[in-house]
C-alpha cells in the first residue's frame, strides 16, 4: 500500500508571468526548485490564493536566481502576474517510509525571496 504526500512546497509564491503562447508547464526560478527538491518536469499542483483556482501542471527550470515564477500555456488562464500562490509536489510512500518523511517547506516573500523552511508545518490552534 502507498499513501500520498506533501514532498515539497513553496508557500505564498508570487507570480511574474503568465505566457499563454509558451508550451504549458510553470517555470520555476532553478535555485528555487533545487532547495524545494522539486525535479524538472516533475508534476506540481498550483493553488491560486487570489482567485481560488487550483490546477495541475509541471514544473520546468527557469534560470537560477531570476526569481521567475511563470504560469504558461493555458494555466495562464488561472493564474496573473503578481497572484500569490502555492505550488506542492507530492509522493507516493510506503508504511515504513512514512514514518521517517518530512516535507521540505520553502517560504517567500512577494519578490520570490526565500525567507525560511521548514519541515513540519505548526499546529493550527483553535
Amino acid at each position: 500500500m502507498h499513501c500520498i504526500f506533501l514532498k515539497a512546497k513553496l508557500h505564498r509564491a508570487c507570480v511574474t508571468h503568465a505566457e499563454l503562447n509558451y508550451e504549458g508547464s510553470c517555470a520555476i526560478d532553478g535555485l528555487l526548485l533545487d532547495l524545494a527538491r522539486i525535479n524538472e518536469y516533475e508534476q506540481i499542483q498550483i493553488y491560486n490564493l487570489n482567485n481560488g483556482e487550483r490546477f495541475t501542471t509541471y514544473a520546468i527550470r527557469a534560470q537560477e536566481g531570476s526569481r521567475l515564477i511563470s504560469i504558461n500555456g493555458a494555466a495562464a488562464h488561472k493564474a496573473q502576474p503578481q497572484d500569490r500562490i502555492i505550488i506542492c509536489a507530492y509522493i507516493a510512500l510506503t508504511p515504513e517510509e512514512m514514518v521517517l518523511h518530512k516535507p521540505t517547506l520553502v517560504y517567500l516573500d512577494e519578490s520570490n525571496t526565500v525567507t525560511h523552511t521548514r519541515h513540519t508545518i505548526p499546529i493550527q490552534a483553535a
